[in-house]
Formats: structure tokens, C-alpha cells, sequence
């Protein structure tokens, strides 16, 4: 039989391989995150027919002689360029933009995967909606993530406990205009009036030597309590605060617990110089003991006494009440963040990547999942900008990254080389014909 037919059915049967991943490629064009394949082509046996000489001392030499039997397929490559990113709107769907993989696992074993549409199931757990594997990463308690690799949970309905108040901040100015406080008896009729009180306050001569500001605070109940505080000029460059005990005894705090008081002293720049104190004390009723430090803050970002309007106030206080979970999102290193109906935002778990040596050595099963080979190196976990280079985009999906111009080049190709291999099976046929017909 001739060699040439032999080759020529080699020829039709690896492009038509080529053909097969063409159109795989093809019919996944709007897989999430679907990477092309492609078919590469290597020569396949060759017959020596003569072997090569060396150059004698009065000629040259011989070149060996050889005939190929057609080809074989080199590769079948897996292409992970980046695809385009879709936005969906969605926080569960995420895409990555780098090498990197999600891992989902199932049981003890690992799966990777580039698809980021993800769901929550009836447990909260975060999986991959083609199969349930079950998305990993670390989880945070109470806001502060642990050691290892685990499962993906959003519990719908946590709860998170109330925290109190141990910190508040005081920002603003204090008019270095106006006049001292006259702390004198106003109405003569003895000295237990005198001082710092509601009657001094509402003289006129004492009209803008003092200010206020207040700010909710919580116990460890979750309890809200108002906490306001005066400030009173008492010298060139000295002020008093104190905090108003009126308002807190009247929300039910017994008064022989409430303290917080001191003064102030500011530069000759306007800026704060020292406290004598800086802390208010209470007993809540039911709740534990409150000791809230207050911030007076450093330079012109503390509060300070300039000639210009009093504009003191009571800006942040760290605590809160108890709250829900009703939502999450996701932010570009992988950090899931829970918005609780207290208003306050919790880390509850950051999603794990990985990254291969050799990705294009992954085994596909199917599913958009891939398992690691021989080839392909092990798993290296990470987390985004963390150990990773890649990043996560919440709220899109990665786009498969098949080129359609260059598929359907491809298939030309592919057909044409098809084609010619066919013609060389007739040709050799052609020459079998005439060979039979050589006895008649």
C-alpha cells in the first residue's frame, strides 16, 4: 500500500480533531469564564530509507533519506488569557482579573474554577450554582478572621452583640472672643446659686461665654444614652467642661455615679495644650459601668480656640447597639463585609485564591471546574493582593475569552487542510487503480 494514503488519513483524522475543538470553542462562546482550547500539530513517524555519510577525504558527504507517514497531534492547550469582565449587579457574582482561581470544595477535595457566579444556598453557605461545591476562604469572628481554609458562610439573620461606648471624639472650635463666665450669684440671693449652673447659663452677660454639644452613646445593653457636655471659658486661654448630669439622671442613672469633669488649656496659636481630664463615668441602669475616654484631638484636627464662631461638637463614638444581618458586599481583595441593621459593617470571611505554575496543566471536569494534574503544580493559596496578584470585581462576571474572528479563521484553515488530505487519499487511490490495472 502506498505511504501517501496512510498519511493522508492521518491528515483527515487530527484535523478533524482541530475541528472538534473548534467547535467546543465555538459553542461555548458565552460560557462564564470558558477558556479556549487550541490544537497544535506535530510530524509523526519517519522511515529512514538511507542513512547519512560522513565526507570522505576526496568527496563530500550524503544526507540521510527519509519519508514522513503523516502527523500526529502535538498539543491540545488550554488558553487562559484574560477574559472580558460583564456587569451583572449582583453581589454574589464575582470575576477575577489576574491568573488566579476560586476554590470550591467538595468533601476533602479541592476543585478550581475561574466562574464566579455564585449563589447562597438554604445554609448560607456561598457555592457554585452548576454542582453546590461549596466556595472557600477563611471566616472572621466577630470581625476578626482565623487560621485555615474553610467554608464560605452568610448567615442571614446573625445577630451582632451591642457594643458600648469607650471612646468619643471632640472636634471644632470655641470662640477665643468672647468673655469670661461669671460664675457670681445673679440674683443675690446667696452663694449655693453661684457657680456653673442652669441659672448662671441663662444670664445674659452669660449669653456666649458657654457652649454644648452632645452625642449618643450606648451600655452594653445597646441602650441609648444622650451624653452632653458644656464647655465654659475661665480665663485667657482656659476653658472648663463638664458633663450635664440633669439629662443622665433623668434617663434613670443614679447621680452618685456620674462623673466628668476638667479643664482646658490652648497656645497662644489657638491650639489645645493640655486636658486635666478627659473622662466620663456612669452606671446604667442594668448595664455595666461606663468609663468613656473623649478625644480632645492634636493641633488644628483637635478642637481649638480660634476668634471665630463656636463650633464644638461631639463627632464619632465607637459603639452601638445590637443589629441584624441583611446584606454583604464584596471588595476587591476578597473581604466579605456584613451590613447589620445597627448601621454597623463586620468582616464575616474573605474568599481564597489560587494560583498555579502551570495552569494550563489543569484537568477540565466539566462543570467550569478544573483538578489539578501531574503537570500542573500544586495549588498555591492566597488571597487577593495578599500572597495573589490577581484581583476580585464584585457585582460582574468574567466573559469567555473565545475569539470569534480567529475561530472562524481557523475552521477555514482547518477545512482547507481537511480537504487537501482527502485529495491525497483519492490521488493514491488513483495510483492503486492504475497499479491493479497493470494486469488485465
Amino acid at each position: 500500500m502506498l505511504r501517501s494514503l496512510f498519511a493522508g488519513v492521518s491528515g483527515l483524522r487530527n484535523h478533524q480533531v482541530r475541528m472538534d475543538v473548534i467547535g467546543n470553542n465555538i459553542s461555548n462562546v458565552n460560557t462564564v469564564a470558558f477558556k479556549s482550547g487550541r490544537v497544535t500539530f506535530k510530524e509523526g513517524f519517519a522511515q529512514m530509507l538511507q542513512g547519512g555519510s560522513r565526507p570522505p577525504g576526496d568527496q563530500g558527504g550524503i544526507n540521510p533519506i527519509q519519508i514522513g507517514l503523516g502527523m500526529q497531534i502535538g498539543s491540545v492547550d488550554s488558553v487562559f488569557a484574560q477574559g472580558n469582565l460583564e456587569t451583572t449587579g449582583l453581589n454574589t457574582d464575582i470575576a477575577i482579573q489576574g491568573d488566579s482561581f476560586f476554590v470550591a470544595r467538595k468533601g476533602n477535595q479541592s476543585f478550581y474554577t475561574r466562574s464566579g457566579n455564585f449563589q447562597v444556598d438554604a445554609d448560607g453557605k456561598l457555592v457554585a450554582p452548576t454542582n453546590g461545591f461549596i466556595v472557600q476562604g477563611r471566616v472572621a469572628v466577630n470581625g476578626v478572621f482565623q487560621d485555615g481554609i474553610s467554608d464560605i458562610v452568610l448567615p442571614f439573620g446573625q445577630k451582632t452583640a451591642a457594643t458600648a461606648t469607650a471612646n468619643v471624639k471632640l472636634g471644632g472650635n470655641i470662640d477665643a472672643s468672647v468673655t469670661d463666665f461669671d460664675i457670681s450669684d445673679p440674683d443675690g440671693a446667696g452663694p449655693l446659686l453661684g457657680g456653673f449652673n442652669a441659672d448662671t447659663r441663662a444670664t445674659e452677660a452669660n449669653a456666649d461665654s458657654w457652649t454644648e454639644t452632645s452625642i449618643t452613646t450606648y451600655d452594653s445593653l445597646g441602650t441609648k444614652h444622650d451624653v452632653k457636655i458644656y464647655l465654659y471659658k475661665t480665663g485667657a486661654n482656659a476653658w472648663n467642661w463638664e458633663v450635664d448630669q440633669a439629662g443622665l439622671i433623668a434617663a434613670g442613672v443614679p447621680a452618685a455615679s456620674i462623673a466628668g469633669d476638667g479643664s482646658l488649656t490652648f497656645n497662644a496659636d489657638g491650639t489645645l495644650n493640655a486636658a486635666s481630664s478627659n473622662t466620663v463615668a456612669f452606671d446604667p441602669p442594668g448595664a455595666d459601668s461606663m468609663s468613656i475616654t473623649i478625644d480632645f484631638g492634636e493641633g488644628v484636627n483637635g478642637i481649638t480656640q480660634f476668634a471665630s464662631t463656636s463650633t464644638a461638637v461631639l463627632r464619632d463614638q465607637d459603639g452601638y447597639t445590637s443589629g441584624t444581618l441583611q446584606n454583604f458586599s464584596i471588595d476587591r481583595t476578597g473581604v466579605i463585609t456584613g451590613s447589620f441593621t445597627n448601621g454597623v459593617n463586620v468582616s464575616l470571611g474573605q474568599i481564597v485564591l489560587a494560583d498555579f505554575n502551570n495552569p494550563a496543566g489543569l484537568i477540565r471536569i466539566g462543570d467550569n471546574m478544573y483538578q489539578e494534574s501531574g503537570n500542573s503544580g500544586g495549588a498555591v493559596l492566597g488571597f487577593a493582593l495578599e500572597g495573589s496578584q490577581s484581583t476580585l470585581t464584585s457585582g460582574a462576571l468574567e466573559m469567555s475569552n473565545v475569539d470569534l474572528a480567529a475561530e472562524f479563521t481557523s475552521m477555514i484553515v482547518a477545512q482547507r487542510g481537511f480537504q487537501a488530505n482527502g485529495r491525497v487519499i483519492t490521488t493514491s487511490d488513483d495510483l492503486l487503480q492504475e497499479l491493479v490495472s497493470l494486469k488485465r
